[in-house]
């Protein structure tokens, strides 16, 4: 299932903010009309793989808020887990530094809802949940625009890391066609000249390159 062109999920949830302060309730219905939304999943905290993104994203945060961009992450540890995580140092393995919410899905529904859980789940014959597979989250990314709607995701295996800059890259994609009108080509970056979404725009766009 894909969610390109759709409306993001709604979800309130606990999250932990700027670093340290648990809040709850926290929503991407804040951002509705205010700010485009970079939302990413992780699998785990205190793992390997999950601490570098989640620095590397910290490391851009700059360029993310110049855009008008929110970024926000999001795994099925608890809020008290999260916590814990942003109080360790980087050179221990922590996350400390970090300043975006980092939203608690407990219930694992977020992630289901966003296409993003990896496992299934069932009922068995004595009525109790019946889990397939670790049941944490895919490292997925999603770019959602100021009206709610999902127009970029991006979904890797749990070995896979993300690249930041392509986050950006899309980001920067994303706000060139709102503000001009035109599309842009492969490998397409900020400053690039783009084409206008006709024949006549791509023949002499490809005339050109």
């Amino acid at each position: 299932m894909s969610l390109v062109g759709k409306k993001a999920p709604s979800f309130k949830a606990q999250a932990v903010i700027n670093g340290g302060e648990i809040v709850a309730d926290f929503s991407l219905d804040q951002y509705i009309g205010k700010k485009h939304v970079i939302l990413f999943f992780y699998p785990k905290d205190f793992t390997f793989v999950c601490p570098t993104e989640l620095h590397a994203f910290q490391e851009k945060l700059a360029e993310f808020e110049k855009r008008n961009v929110a970024v926000v992450a999001c795994s099925t540890d608890t809020e008290q887990s999260h916590w814990g995580w942003l109080q360790m140092p980087k050179a221990q393995g922590g996350i400390q530094g970090v300043k975006y919410p980092i939203v608690a899905d407990t219930t694992k529904t977020i992630a289901m809802n966003f296409d993003a859980l990896f496992g299934d789940y069932q009922v068995d014959e004595n009525n109790q949940l019946v889990a397939d597979g670790p049941m944490i989250a895919f490292r997925a990314l999603y770019l959602i625009d100021k009206n709610g709607v999902v127009r970029h995701m991006l979904i890797n295996d749990l070995p896979l890391g993300r690249n930041v800059d392509e986050a950006l890259r899309i980001v920067d994609a994303l706000q060139f066609n709102e503000e001009n009108g035109e599309v842009c080509p492969a490998n397409w970056h900020k400053g690039d000249t783009a084409m206008k979404a006709t024949h006549d725009g791509v023949a002499n766009y490809l005339a050109k390159h």
